[in-house]
Order: structure tokens, then sequence, then C-alpha cells
């Protein structure tokens, strides 16, 4: 469970989620009907370069019913069509100290659904303080969902973050249940709601980009060693398959994933043909509130 150790860490954090809100929102004028899914995730990511920070994880731009885990691929064709509800996620780190941030962009019809995660997640905000438990997070953001007609999506939870890791304890839930972990001042996460038209439970699409070593052992295979090599400097961050330019990146990360030294992110999908929102803000409890680094 992360706590903030000193004040060097809490200005990380603190300018890392300043330079994330500033590309947040100019990111988000970027999403509009006819402009390339591709072109505007590397314009993105590279805003991020050009502050001087590092991605924390592969800009997330997920389509529809597809709630996270979605980036470009190399040969990307999509473009942004009317009607989609593109969720535009977005970690930036700033000497491994971590700002994870998110928001929906309408391209359609769907301003009540887009409020409803919004919604949820300033509730959540509003009732952060040292005592309240996790539990009472996801009680705020299951009734802000459900009184708009909505499914919060109950598989899906905000996270801890820590030093070059994305996801740590406490996890938030975006349903109610009593308990959970108590809050201390100096804990650092991210509140993420999802609002689904659907059913409101996610599950994995055959659609994988994005991947993250999660062990050290031996390797063998050539091009399995030289994609190793190539994201070592991610600290263990996530990464995604467009950033590897060897042109056997594809064998080489099935190798690693049958050895258990990668993992992969599929995308996360609710039933075809419903649309989900998200928002979200990282925090640090105070003495009595919250830091919200991203707003």
């Amino acid at each position: 469970m992360t706590m903030i150790p000193d004040d060097d860490s809490l200005f990380c954090y603190s300018e890392a989620g300043k330079i994330a809100s500033v590309i947040l929102k100019k990111g988000s004028s970027l999403i509009e009907i006819g402009n390339r899914v591709l072109e505007i995730v590397e314009s993105i990511e590279q805003m991020v370069e050009e502050q001087g920070c590092g991605l924390a994880f592969p800009l997330n731009l997920s389509f529809n019913e597809d709630a996270a885990h979605d980036t470009a691929s190399a040969d990307e064709q999509r473009v942004f069509l009317e009607g989609d509800v593109v969720k535009l996620d977005l970690g930036v780190h700033l000497e491994g100290y971590i700002a994870d941030t998110a928001v929906t962009i309408d391209l359609g019809d769907n301003a009540l659904l887009i409020e409803a995660s919004k919604a949820a997640l300033t509730k959540a905000i509003e009732i952060v303080r040292p005592g309240v438990t996790s539990g009472d997070l996801g009680r705020a953001i299951q009734h802000e969902i459900q009184v708009r007609g909505y499914h919060p999506v109950s598989n899906l939870t905000g996270h801890g973050l820590a030093r070059y890791s994305i996801h740590t304890p406490p996890s938030i839930p975006n349903i109610s249940f009593q308990g959970g972990v108590v809050l201390e001042e100096g804990m650092v996460f991210a509140i993420e709601p999802f609002a689904s038209t659907g059913s409101g439970r996610v599950s994995e699409k055959n659609r994988i980009e994005i991947f993250q070593q999660t062990a050290v052992k031996p390797v063998r295979l050539p091009s399995a060693r030289k994609l190793l090599e190539s994201v070592r400097n991610r600290h263990g961050m996530p990464f995604a398959r467009r950033w590897i330019t060897d042109g056997k990146q594809d064998i080489a990360l099935a190798s690693l994933i049958s050895q258990g030294i990668v993992r992969s992110y599929p995308v996360l999908s609710d039933v075809p043909g419903s649309l989900v929102s998200q928002h979200e803000h990282t925090v640090i409890v105070t003495s009595d509130g919250c830091i919200v680094t991203t707003a």
C-alpha cells in the first residue's frame, strides 16, 4: 500500500499530475469525427515526452462497449466515427511517480452516460479522508451511476499507485460493499468509475496490444532477449506492441508469455452494442481530505 515517503516524491506526484491534466485536455480536443486513431495516439504520447516525462502505460483509447486496455496497433486503420464513445486514459510518470487520469469523449448523443461516470468520480473524491473505507467510495460511485439509469462496472476498480507500479493496493471498487480498506493519510490511488448501458461486467476480447514484463528469468530465444532489452527502461511498466520495432516481436511475445515473463492485457469489453463511459483522477489522502493531483 503506497504512502508518501517524503517531499521529493510528493513533488513528483504533483508535477506528473499537472502535466497529465494539461495533456488530457489537449488530447481530448483532438478526438474528432474522421481523425485517425494512430495519429492521435502518437501525438498525445509525444506530448508526454516533450514535457520531459514518461508514459506510465501506453495511451489507452477504448471505444464504445470496450472499457479499457485498447491502444493503437502499428498498422491501425480506425478513425473516429459519429456516435463513438471514446475513453481516453493517460498515465504520466515523473521519475517513476505516476499520475493516472481519464475522460470520456462523446461523439454521439450520450450526455447522461458521460455525466454518470463523471458525477460518480466527483462524489467519491468529495468523501475521501482518513477513516473512510474503500467500500464507502464504492457505495457513492454505485449510487451516482445507478440513479442515472446505468450500471457501474463491477469487475473493474480503481487502484493504488506506487513508484513504477500502476496497480497496487488499495482497490477502489465501483460498487458498494461493507468494509474494505480504511483510508489513511498519505495513500496514493486512482479512482476510476465506469458506467455502462450493458451488463455492468467486462470480459476479455481477442484484441491484445498492451503487455508488461512481470518476471526476470533466463531467456534463450534471441528475439525475446532483444525485446526484453528494449523495454528494460520501462522498469516493469506496461508497453505497447507497436513500440517494438523488431519484425519478430510477435514470436518473442508469445515465447515470453508462455514462460511467465510477460503478461498480456486483452481489451476489456461489456456486451456488444453497449456503451461504457469512464472518468478518473489520482488522489493523495491528506489529514482532512485529499489532493487531486490530476485536477
